[in-house]
C-alpha cells in the first residue's frame, strides 16, 4: 500500500515537473547575458555539486531546494534576476517560487546549455 502511495506521489511530481518546464516562458541565452551585463543576479539553482562541476562565471548558488529560505540573499524584490538549472525544470520552480514571494523581475533562462 505505501509503495504505491510513494509511486503516485513521484508520478505527480514528475508531471508537475514536466508541465512547468513546457508551459515556461524563458530568456534566451543572449537575452540573459544582456540582463547579467546590466546588472541582473545570475541564481544556479542547481545542486552544490553540480555549480562545482562547472557554473556561469559570475553566478551564485542557491540550490532549489533551499531558495525559500535564502532569498534575503537576493536583494530587493524589483530586482532583475536571471535563474537557470540544468534541463530547465528546476529553473521553472525557481521563478514561480520567487513570483510568489513578490519578486517582481524573474526571468527562467531555462538551462545551463542556453547561456
Amino acid at each position: 500500500m505505501l509503495s504505491k502511495i510513494i509511486l503516485a506521489v513521484l508520478a505527480i511530481l514528475v508531471v508537475a515537473v514536466l508541465y512547468m518546464k513546457l508551459t515556461a516562458v524563458r530568456v534566451s541565452g543572449s537575452d540573459a547575458r544582456s540582463l547579467v551585463a546590466d546588472g541582473a543576479l545570475l541564481v544556479d539553482v542547481r545542486s552544490e555539486g553540480e555549480h562545482a562541476g562547472g557554473a556561469i562565471e559570475g553566478s551564485i548558488n542557491i540550490p532549489i531546494q533551499e531558495l525559500a529560505g535564502r532569498m534575503d540573499e537576493l536583494g530587493e524584490k524589483n530586482r532583475e534576476i536571471v535563474v537557470y538549472c540544468q534541463s530547465g525544470g528546476r529553473s521553472a520552480m525557481a521563478k514561480r517560487l520567487l513570483e510568489s514571494n513578490g519578486f517582481t523581475k524573474v526571468h527562467d533562462m531555462g538551462g545551463i546549455g542556453r547561456w
